[in-house]
Order: C-alpha cells, then sequence, then structure tokens
C-alpha cells in the first residue's frame, strides 16, 4: 500500500477531478445508513467493490477505518471523516494500493424528501504519473458508472426495505 495525502473532507469540493450524482430512494435516512455500515451491502450495489472490512469497532463513527477491495486488485484503506448519521457521511483514502492515486475522498450527503429520501454522492480525487492525462475521458467513463452504482442501490434498497402488505 502507498500513502496518500491526508485530505480534509474539504477536498471533495476542491479537487481536480469530481464526480457528484444523486438519486432519490424509498427508505428512510436511517435506513440508508443501516446500509452504508454494512460491509456485505457494499459489493451488492456498487459493483466494482468486491470486499468491505472494517478495520475498527462498530458502529461506524468520525476516525472508523475500513478496507475496500476493489475490483481489478485496487485497494484502499480508509477512514471516516464524517459519520452523521440520516445526514452524511465521508472518508478519505489513507493508502491505495495504486501509486498514482495521489488523494481520494468521497462525500454522501442525505436529505429527508416525501418519499424516502434522496442521496448526493460526491467521489473526488488527485492522481499523478501518465494516469492524469486520461481522467477527462476515463473520468466521463467512470462517472457512468457511478450513476449505475446508484441505480443499483436503489434497486438494492427497494428489494432490502420491501414492505410486506
Amino acid at each position: 500500500m502507498h500513502p496518500c495525502d491526508l485530505v480534509g473532507i474539504d477536498f471533495v469540493d476542491t479537487a481536480p477531478h469530481r464526480y457528484a450524482n444523486s438519486i432519490d430512494l424509498a427508505i428512510t435516512p436511517e435506513q440508508l445508513f443501516e446500509v452504508f455500515a454494512d460491509a456485505a451491502a457494499w459489493p451488492r450495489w456498487a459493483s466494482v467493490i468486491r470486499q468491505v472490512e472494517w478495520t475498527s469497532p462498530l458502529p461506524p463513527g468520525i476516525g472508523s477505518t475500513r478496507v475496500v477491495s476493489m475490483l481489478g486488485g485496487l485497494k484502499g484503506a480508509e477512514e471516516f471523516l464524517l459519520w452523521e448519521p440520516g445526514r452524511r457521511m465521508g472518508f478519505r483514502f489513507n493508502e491505495a494500493s495504486e501509486k498514482s492515486i495521489r488523494a481520494f475522498a468521497e462525500r454522501y450527503d442525505v436529505e429527508v424528501t416525501p418519499r424516502g429520501c434522496r442521496l448526493t454522492w460526491t467521489l473526488a480525487l488527485d492522481v499523478s504519473g501518465p494516469g492524469r492525462y486520461f481522467m477527462p475521458v476515463s473520468g466521463l467513463v467512470s462517472n457512468l458508472a457511478f450513476r449505475r452504482f446508484l441505480k443499483n442501490l436503489r434497486r438494492y434498497t427497494d428489494e432490502r426495505f420491501a414492505r410486506v402488505p
């Protein structure tokens, strides 16, 4: 693992590469945070994720850590900078298996809606090396995947929290 820049949560708003997408979910913000805390749930909706392992005691909070293993062998050692159940959460990579990832952070903002909640997911990164020249194209492709992940999240939460008549 290679060290990443230890950015603050404000990096999500200032990073050279940012991707923000929103989706309406038919669940409560509390139910959404139940999904966020469930390591086994992440691979069910974010198909790039193979495994999530909490490396600090649950329940999660500010300072909690986990390791996320992704498709292609990418791993990130994450630290939570925000954990406000029902409202928002955010984390950064402290280390990554890919040396070109200089800094990486995500923030999840949740708003109550009449039918559940609206999630806005913002992913931010800075890369070094030759990969930085491909970010305009690879970022567009990645953002399409991020949108698909949110649709998967809606499908997953619809099934997980289906109301029995």
